[in-house]
């Protein structure tokens, strides 16, 4: 069963990190087991563990499956979810965070002197989701002016930097605000990698419940798409075992929590989140984003086939806290 669905690649030093549990332990025979299942050798996972331990990052007590290892610091950072951006584009989703028409223009000349903070300072901008416009000239559809001052006041370039808002950007013929946005992002590879989440969430929704999960619902985008992504996953509402459908290993399940995280953050980071108003239609993300919810909501309730008494929030690893909090339905406040 779990041959045949969807994978995500996922890098070992990711797959450590992700099955850092709430007391800062990872279980070595976990992390063998969950390796070798996406596909990892032994000794790929053995030369990872030593170069974390190497690097002070991690301390190594046991030997082989019955080995522990601890955490030296916060471990989770790695898969950790942006939470601001996250739920931000939730409440795209859900239709409660509008576009108001306004283009933020961020423009700068640092000197060569200062090469170092100039190239911070793009990094910074593209990181927040904006597009460079020409040299020196970066757009966004989003208020981030506070975080780029402040990026900017850190580095000691601000004076160098000037704001400006546009309701009427023009950029040669183009003006209308759907034609900006696709000639400024990467639209096309954004949708490609919410595709690749849709697939795996659907995937493991399948094989947690023997049903056709989300397939065959196509999104109409926005909250629209939010709402028809509810509705080709409610068949897969319920237990992940037992009498509503195939029950699914405690190993295999971990390994669709990693893999839905990793995906997730592959198709999420470099997302610029743009508002549903200057999108294609449809537009992939909001449902990818719903399925993954839908996905992570039967991945972190207790298994049935445990008693109550075996159900100990801190046996399992953190990202299924970290994730759980961020992947809920958002509110307008």
């Amino acid at each position: 069963m779990s041959g045949t669905r969807a994978r995500a690649q996922v890098p070992t030093r990711l797959l450590v990190h992700a099955l850092v549990r709430q007391d800062g332990t990872v279980d070595a025979g976990e992390l063998y087991e969950v390796a070798g299942i996406l596909g990892m050798s032994d000794q790929q996972v053995r030369l990872c563990v030593k170069r974390l331990v190497a690097e002070g990052r991690f301390t190594h007590e046991g030997r082989g499956r019955k080995a522990v290892l601890r955490a030296v610091a916060d471990a989770t950072g790695a898969i950790a979810p942006d939470v601001d951006h996250v739920r931000h584009a939730y409440r795209q989703d859900h239709g409660i965070a509008p576009w108001d028409g306004t283009w933020h223009l961020f423009a700068f000349a640092v000197p060569e002197a200062r090469r170092a903070a100039r190239d911070t300072l793009r990094d910074k901008l593209l990181r927040l989701g904006a597009a460079p416009v020409q040299g020196g000239l970066y757009a966004s559809a989003n208020p981030i002016e506070d975080l780029v001052e402040a990026e900017a006041r850190h580095l000691g370039v601000l004076p160098a930097v000037t704001f400006l808002t546009s309701e009427d950007l023009r950029i040669g013929t183009l003006h209308e605000p759907r034609e900006l946005a696709a000639s400024l992002w990467p639209l096309k590879e954004i949708a490609a990698r919410y595709d690749r989440l849709s697939t795996l969430a659907e995937s493991c929704l399948e094989e947690m419940n023997g049903t056709e999960g989300g397939r065959g619902t196509e999104s109409t985008g926005g909250a629209g798409g939010a709402r028809e992504a509810r509705g080709g996953a409610r068949g897969a509402r319920g237990s992940r075992g037992g009498a509503n459908g195939p029950c699914v290993p405690e190993a295999e399940r971990l390994t669709m929590a990693v893999e839905l995280a990793a995906e997730f953050t592959r198709a999420m980071e470099p997302d610029p989140l743009l508002p549903p108003e200057l999108l294609p239609h449809p537009w992939p993300g909001s449902r990818a984003r719903e399925l993954a919810a839908t996905c992570w909501s039967h991945l972190a309730a207790p298994d049935p086939q445990k008693p109550e008494s075996e159900h100990e929030p801190g046996s399992l690893p953190s990202l299924f806290s970290l994730y759980g909090d961020v992947l809920r339905p958002p509110t307008d406040t």
